[in-house]
């Protein structure tokens, strides 16, 4: 009889020939070492892990100051555009054992797209707002489901060309490309959403600030963020919340920080169906100091890391 660990020990081996068999050669992309932390500004940092979910040598930070977690070092704009061209579906797909692309992804994004619209819904419906922008709008899915339903005109920008072809084919207006290296002039959105986004950014708080100038006085900013606490704890596993794809790693400490100090209010918060996505909608305000971070709570969130990373079997 196979015992449930040979069965995923199996598994595990064919998940790394999968990802072995893409070729990609995570080591030799052009990566930039990050001194300073996005968030307060410290330079001090605690090595949290050295690989990552898919195997790759990638090495995930804290800052001993306000507990932002991010790769460091990380792949360049160049590398990650390159990436998000031809590797990543390939790659999320090979670790998942099944196909994930621009058109198997739509269905769950027709619903994730209906759940945020309820969530939204009591600061859209009837706002008289009239122009959308989704950043990281993959296949235009979302952009297109909240046009409708709210009467926006839909703009998305997004790095990866297959899916944004998807979107120009549902009628959004599409941008190919970083949301950090895009200009926009004087242009100006009523709402602005950022849809399991946040953690592929390469510059969280210039993106945030970038937002906050796009935003028209009343607009509505929507984000969400993978928990980066419930992410390993949902799996016991620091490593297996890591992923070359997410460059920072948020938690609802650190988001908040982020929202106070480039200048939004939090209108309300919502803890996702599955648990692990934690849910914002925010209006313009005025940006607070940057955040000093609370010593306590970062202490907290390290020594709880080495407990997950240490526990024995029985405590899993």
């Amino acid at each position: 009889m196979t015992s449930p660990s040979t069965t995923q020990a199996d598994a595990a081996r064919e998940r790394r020939e999968r990802i072995q068999a893409l070729g990609y050669d995570y080591e030799r992309q052009p990566r930039a070492a990050l001194d300073a932390c996005n968030l307060c500004g410290a330079s001090t940092f605690v090595v949290l892990t050295h690989r990552d979910r898919y195997g790759f040598a990638a090495e995930a930070h804290a800052c001993s100051r306000c507990g932002l977690v991010f790769l460091n070092p990380r792949m360049t704009a160049q590398a990650y555009g390159d990436f998000y061209n031809g590797v990543y579906r390939p790659l999320v797909s090979a670790f998942h054992g099944r196909l994930i692309d621009a058109q198997t992804i739509q269905g769950e994004q027709r619903e994730y797209a209906a759940e945020r619209a309820g969530f939204l819904r009591p600061f859209l419906a009837g706002s008289g707002r009239r122009t959308l922008l989704d950043i990281g709008g993959s296949t235009g899915v979302v952009a297109h489901h909240l046009g409708r339903e709210f009467n926006l005109a839909g703009t998305l920008i997004d790095p990866a060309p297959l899916e944004v072809e998807q979107a120009r084919q549902l009628g959004l207006e599409t941008i190919t490309g970083l949301i950090e290296e895009h200009e926009f002039g004087d242009r100006r959105f009523d709402v602005v959403i950022i849809c399991q986004t946040v953690d592929h950014l390469l510059d969280v708080a210039g993106t945030l600030r970038r937002v906050r100038d796009l935003l028209t006085d009343d607009g509505v900013l929507f984000i969400d963020i993978v928990d980066f606490r419930a992410a390993y704890l949902r799996n016991w596993s620091v490593e297996a919340a890591v992923k070359i794809d997410h460059p920072y790693y948020l938690t609802e400490q650190t988001m908040r920080a982020y929202l106070a100090s480039t200048g939004f209010e939090v209108l309300r918060t919502d803890y996702a169906a599955d648990h692990l996505h934690v849910s914002y909608a925010c209006r313009p305000g005025r940006p607070g100091r940057q955040p000093a971070g609370d010593a306590a709570a970062v202490a907290a969130m390290l020594q709880e890391i080495r407990f997950v990373q240490n526990a024995p079997a029985r405590s899993r």
